[in-house]
């Protein structure tokens, strides 16, 4: 069993076991995250999908009205004028094969890759090593574009993909413990409200199951799922 340290066994305590309206689950996260550094705060979201089908995954990607409190390293894939355009966006990095090589060498010190579609043949070349990182470029996740400006924006806005896991959950941060709450909540409504709209339609029953919010270092707290439109 688990060892938990004081903390978080404090922390603990000021749970109660039953579910909790969203916005007094996280002033309760808040008050839960203790540590030294600025936690962040994330939503699990269990849903009623069989992501081993292809019609019943969720997957897809949202700019939280409040950002995430990370920056984000941006590499971008192109050439020719786009180069200067990516830069101008405020890319951390731009280039083509000379990029693909120092990949292949095994850097990956950035955090989300874009690409024009011209640079899908040579970005093509990384899917084994950048597919299960989950940083291929992907039309569907507005990162395979031409519109390198709006991509790269976005992204440092706080642009986050969510994709349902093995089981069916769903991981997203929704920002930092620094954050007022009612920032948190806007995130944290965004993201539930793009959750119940993309509901795949082969998904029966009930679809949202559960929801938790917890902060890094701190216990989960259980949300009730009454308010949603998922049922």
């Amino acid at each position: 069993m688990a060892k938990f340290g004081k903390k978080y066994q404090e922390a603990a305590k000021l749970i109660e076991d039953k579910l909790y309206d969203a916005n007094e689950a996280i002033e309760l996260v808040k008050k839960t995250a203790t540590a030294k550094f600025d936690e962040t705060i994330e939503v699990s979201v269990r849903l009623g999908v069989d992501p081993k089908y292809a019609d019943q995954q969720v997957r897809g990607a949202i700019v939280l009205p409040h950002g995430t409190g990370k920056s984000k390293r941006v590499l971008v894939f192109a050439k020719g004028d786009k180069v200067a355009e990516a830069e101008a966006a405020g890319a951390d990095f731009v280039g083509s094969d000379e990029l693909v090589t120092k990949i292949q060498g095994g850097w990956s010190d950035f955090d989300v890759a874009v690409a024009t579609p011209d640079m899908m043949g040579t970005v093509g070349r990384l899917g084994k090593i950048l597919g299960p990182k989950g940083l291929m470029p992907n039309p569907k996740l507005g990162t395979v574009t031409m519109d390198l400006t709006r991509a790269i924006n976005e992204i440092k806005a706080g642009k986050i993909e969510y994709r349902t896991d093995k089981a069916g959950n769903i991981h997203s941060p929704i920002g930092k413990a620094s954050f007022d709450a009612d920032k948190l909540f806007d995130n944290y409504q965004t993201l539930i409200d793009t959750l119940v709209k993309v509901r795949p339609a082969a998904a029966k029953g009930q679809y949202i199951r559960s929801i938790t919010v917890s902060a890094t270092m701190g216990p989960g707290v259980q949300v009730t799922t009454l308010k949603t439109s998922g049922k």
